[in-house]
């Protein structure tokens, strides 16, 4: 599995969700046997000018590796210059976010909107790829169409197009419309289509991803060369070694990770969060994770609701020692549970 020079030992990557994925997250997945890993969606006017927050959420360090910035913006110039720094700041891979569905970025000209702007989308990509060394791998994350209509295709198909003429190493497709935002199913069968009609090219295939079951199958009804785990990952960085194993050997069994096992996840988490944000941000950002990580506990509601009381280190520490001391068989998430998030943060931008 390539994505341009970059090789991954395994297809299988963490999305980035804003609030989430920060390089905490991505370092505890990635100790997990997560290959490779997107930013949350970095505004490029922000990313230009500095904004609140922005070091915090740029950060990554030597384990962070391999590593797409993804940028989102609206005007082909200053995407161009932001995709600049982001290559300066060490990062593998500039992924263009032409899929973000919230109607606050679609109505800037961002996101989603990409596929109702061809011209616009197309100027943008080859700014972007114009302005990077050529060895600066760049790619593209869509929906498979703004909405169902023959045009949306044909424009998809054109801004595919443009992409890998204009030698973007791989695009990302959600199985969803822009319009669909979260709602219904995502259509699996428009990434084999896409994968069909793209042979030779790399494609990372997303969309109702929630366990390891879930990645496997995608590998093998779509034919996608990397799958795309979104808010699958969320409080579940076992997801991605989990579906090596099945990959590995189909007949494999796996089990959810163990109270030892989900104990040393949340203390690497938060002590990661707290080195990048400082203990009182850390706290409140890691309340979230902490609710998902409680899925994996047998008594999971009585954990979810000591989570929620977290501020500090210290209320953290005193979660584990509660709940995570004496160890024993974790749980499986009742079914559809990892799709509990807040559906607009999955491209939310940093400010």
């Amino acid at each position: 599995m390539r994505i341009g020079p970059i090789q991954l030992h395994a297809p299988f990557c963490q999305a980035g969700l804003a609030g989430y994925s920060d390089r905490a997250m991505r370092v505890v997945a990635r100790r997990r046997g997560c290959a490779y890993a997107v930013t949350e969606a970095i505004l490029d006017t922000i990313l230009l000018n500095g904004g609140l927050g922005l070091r915090n959420s740029i950060d990554i360090n030597d384990e962070d590796h391999p590593i797409a910035g993804q940028l989102i913006g609206a005007e082909p110039e200053s995407m161009a210059t932001a995709a600049c720094l982001l290559q300066q700041a060490r990062y593998d891979v500039i992924d263009l976010n032409f899929a973000c569905p919230v109607k606050k970025i679609k109505n800037k000209a961002r996101g989603g909107h990409m596929l109702l702007d061809v011209e616009r989308a197309k100027s943008i990509i080859k700014s972007v790829r114009d302005a990077l060394p050529s060895e600066t791998p760049t790619t593209i994350s869509l929906r498979r169409a703004f909405d169902d209509s023959p045009e949306a295709a044909d424009r998809f198909d054109e801004i595919v197009d443009t992409a890998f003429a204009s030698g973007y190493a791989a695009i990302r497709v959600h199985g969803r419309t822009v319009e669909q935002k979260y709602q219904g199913r995502a259509n699996w069968t428009i990434l084999r289509d896409v994968k069909r009609r793209y042979p030779d090219k790399t494609i990372l295939g997303s969309g109702d991803v929630f366990t390891a079951e879930d990645a496997v199958r995608m590998l093998h009804e779509t034919g996608v060369d990397i799958v795309w785990i979104a808010r699958g990952a969320i409080g579940n960085p076992w997801i991605f070694h989990q579906a090596k194993t099945l990959l590995d050997d189909p007949n494999a069994s796996i089990s959810p990770p163990s109270i030892r096992e989900q104990r040393e996840a949340l203390r690497e988490h938060f002590g990661i969060a707290m080195e990048i944000h400082g203990e009182s941000l850390a706290g409140r950002r890691m309340r979230k994770m902490g609710i998902k990580y409680s899925r994996f506990h047998p008594i999971g509601s009585e954990v979810k609701s000591a989570f929620i009381e977290v501020h500090s280190l210290h209320d953290w520490t005193s979660v584990l020692d509660r709940f995570y001391v004496i160890d024993g068989p974790g749980v499986w998430p009742v079914p559809n549970a990892a799709d509990e998030v807040n559906q607009d943060q999955s491209c939310e931008v940093v400010v």
